[in-house]
């Protein structure tokens, strides 16, 4: 299995699990009463990761075959969700998301969080035609920062100064590209946003800043990665109050049929 971006969160997954946030209620009573979700749905989600998302569905019952090439995140999935809390309808499938090894034409629908944005969009299209049931949907979801607040866009300088690598989505943390809709059949699909905002202690802020895939590691870049950590700190405890941060978020969903 080769593909450049599925070893992208090795040896950071179990930061990626701990800092990473989660997804509105909202969105997903949303998903369950209007879009089409039910308990006895088979969905996809795929870049799944280490199943911050995947839960949300498991939660309401629906049968979920969780498509993650890297092994560092998916065996975090297995654990937490499999063997910890005993989902039942949770299958872990080794694979990419371009190549899912899923049978044709077996999933009502496609979900996939803070992943969309590193696939072969071309390739990953032909394969949601492929497995989805007849009038089935593709679900994209970002958590995102909200950039017109001034923190968001101090932080956007420090990640910025310090990021490492292949930067892709280092403004938007990972968002949407601003074409998505073209991925969708006759370019139409429903566009929703929600809020999303964090209350983050300083560990959770750092930590989650040190989960994206151009972060500076500390083995490897110890002088970027104590720098990251200052100055983040630093931000943290000018724009903290009592210790907690508020940071503006949001979550960015685009659903459609392809």
């Amino acid at each position: 299995m080769e593909n450049i971006n599925a070893g992208r969160f090795t040896d950071i997954a179990d930061i990626y699990q701990q800092f990473r946030a989660s997804y509105p209620k909202e969105l997903v009573e949303y998903l369950y009463t209007v879009a089409g979700f039910a308990k006895n749905s088979v969905i996809a989600d795929i870049g799944s990761g280490t199943g911050i998302f995947s839960r949300c569905l498991l939660e309401r019952g629906s049968r979920v075959f969780c498509v993650e090439p890297n092994d560092d995140m998916r065996l975090i999935a297995e654990k937490e969700l499999r063997d910890e809390a005993g989902f039942k309808r949770f299958i872990s499938v080794k694979a990419l998301a371009e190549n899912t090894g899923l049978e044709k034409n077996s999933i009502d629908f496609i979900t996939t969080a803070q992943a969309f944005h590193w696939f072969d969009r071309h390739k990953f299209k032909q394969e949601c035609q492929r497995i989805l049931k007849a009038g089935g949907k593709v679900v994209l979801i970002w958590n995102i920062r909200d950039q017109e607040h001034e923190a968001v866009k101090r932080d956007y300088i420090i990640r910025q100064k310090y990021s490492v690598g292949d930067a892709q989505g280092l403004g938007e943390g990972g968002g949407p590209p601003q074409d998505c809709a073209d991925f969708f059949l006759g370019g139409v699909c429903e566009e929703l946003t929600f809020r999303n905002d964090l209350l983050l202690g300083r560990e959770a802020y750092i930590g989650m800043n040190l989960s994206r895939s151009y972060a500076p590691g500390k083995e490897k870049y110890p002088e970027k990665y104590h720098g990251f950590v200052l100055e983040l700190g630093n931000l943290f405890d000018e724009y903290s109050v009592d210790g907690v941060l508020s940071y503006p978020h949001i979550t960015k969903v685009f659903i459609g049929r392809v």
